[in-house]
């Protein structure tokens, strides 16, 4: 009867008894193990997460600023012939000191806005190499605040929008790129079109208005045509309107605030740039060749910001390598010693299971559970504090990738800021790393415990009970 029950007690499920008693009763040792495992286990989680979000978001950064550079070299291209001419000032409307022409923050727009004769366009269309004149009136609307800072009082003006106002005639609507681009709801200006307006997605939440709807500027009532996606700080509360509408609504009849002057080929913009100078000496004068110098400067930075970027990410996928292995080795080490600590400890309670009949797999299975069992509890725990805690491992552990771009701006021929984005490395976990590192848990448990297992189930029952 003996024999019948120390069988029983030697089948897989009183192993499996035995050991989640053996594991619950060494519950500090337990729980050390368990904490130090599930460490392991989290850094085995994290960092590959972390490698991986710092790859997308460099890819991320690079595909942006490709589309971002590419975009503006299409639109210096489409507009080599470009020339644009606005009243000098100390602080030319809608430009800052570096910047681009048009490129300015909303808080300061609508600043020392300068308007001039709209004669001078037909004047300049006078000129030799001169293809074609745009004029075009740019006013901003909004509130004047005092600031004081440093005990010193500024007026800043806050803009709600800008009100941009074209020509509106199919030679120059179909030959050049005048009107907002990026039509996400409704139509975009035509030929003619009078009390009409394309309203940017900010001026839609400011006048609480969509497509078809009516929109009072100034006290003249519009029909919302269109709206215009935003692209940058200027088009975000930039509206379009007929330029006749324009001038009536802002009270500046007869005026304009900017020129686009179109050269017959690009080779004549030096020549007609030369002659507008000399006749409109007070004019500020820009070219697409002004803005491709600053284009390459800018491509130059942002090559820069990536090759750092992907060097550091090299060295963080080199650095992550490290840990893994560092933590696969320390997880095995762990388990290799606890049990082993835990074989020595228990040799006589391993004598007396040989003594009354447990075959050396009965008790190496014991011992081999009781060690996956620790790893099991252990991988649950790291997968619970990596899922929580992935950012800040990563963080704390991996070299930082710088992929934070200072923005930069450019104007380009159709009046829209285009702004190259930052990415942003944000650390999911896979459930598929989860998996992985549960397993591999399992599979550590397993290996760290296989020699102490084999070496408690090679004691012999008589030295075992001798042990003190």
């Amino acid at each position: 009867m003996k024999v019948t029950a120390t069988k029983e007690d030697g089948s897989g499920l009183g192993t499996l008894t035995r050991a989640v008693r053996n594991v619950s009763r060494r519950k500090v040792r337990t729980l050390l193990v368990v904490i130090a495992l599930g460490f392991s286990m989290a850094i085995m989680i994290s960092i590959p997460a972390g490698v991986v979000a710092n790859q997308n978001s460099t890819q991320g950064l690079s595909e942006n600023y490709d589309a971002t550079i590419t975009n503006m070299q299409e639109q210096i291209n489409q507009s080599l012939t470009l020339i644009q001419c606005s009243l000098a000032s100390e602080s030319t409307p809608g430009s800052l000191p570096g910047s681009f022409p048009g490129f300015m923050p909303r808080y300061m727009s609508g600043l020392n806005e300068e308007f001039m004769n709209e004669s001078i366009a037909s004047n300049i269309t006078s000129i030799q190499g001169v293809e074609a004149v745009v004029p075009v009136l740019q006013k901003s609307v909004g509130t004047t605040e005092n600031v004081t800072r440093f005990d010193r009082t500024f007026s800043i003006f806050r803009a709600d929008y800008t009100i941009v106002g074209i020509p509106l005639n199919s030679s120059l609507i179909d030959a050049y790129p005048i009107l907002p681009t990026n039509i996400t709801e409704g139509r975009n200006l035509q030929n003619g079109d009078s009390g009409a307006v394309v309203l940017s997605l900010n001026n839609t939440e400011y006048f609480g208005v969509d497509v078809g709807g009516t929109v009072s500027i100034n006290g003249s009532d519009f029909t919302v045509v269109g709206v215009h996606g935003t692209t940058g700080f200027t088009q975000a509360t930039t509206l379009y309107m007929n330029i006749l509408d324009a001038q009536r609504v802002t009270n500046h009849t007869e005026e304009i605030s900017r020129l686009d002057v179109y050269a017959t080929s690009s080779s004549e913009v030096d020549a007609v740039v030369s002659e507008i100078s000399s006749m409109y000496p007070e004019l500020s004068v820009t070219t697409s060749k002004d803005i491709l110098t600053q284009l390459q400067d800018m491509q130059q930075r942002y090559t820069e910001m990536l090759n750092n970027a992907q060097s550091t990410l090299a060295q963080t996928q080199s650095t992550a390598t490290q840990l893994i292995i560092i933590a696969v080795v320390a997880t095995s080490l762990i388990v290799l010693f606890v049990m082993l600590y835990t074989v020595r400890e228990r040799t006589k309670e391993i004598g007396t299971l040989k003594a009354i009949g447990f075959s050396n797999w009965n008790v190496m299975s014991q011992f081999m559970l009781e060690g996956i069992l620790i790893s099991l509890i252990a991988g649950a725990v790291g997968i619970v504090v990596g899922s929580v805690g992935a950012p800040i491992i990563t963080s704390l552990l991996l070299p930082h990738v710088s992929i934070f771009a200072t923005r930069g701006a450019f104007q380009g021929p159709d009046q829209g800021t285009t702004v190259l984005q930052t990415s942003t490395a944000t650390v999911t976990i896979d459930p598929q790393f989860m998996l992985l590192s549960f397993g591999i848990a399992v599979l550590l448990g397993a290996l760290g415990s296989l020699y102490p297992s084999w070496r408690a189930s090679r004691t012999s029952p008589m030295e075992a009970l001798k042990y003190e």
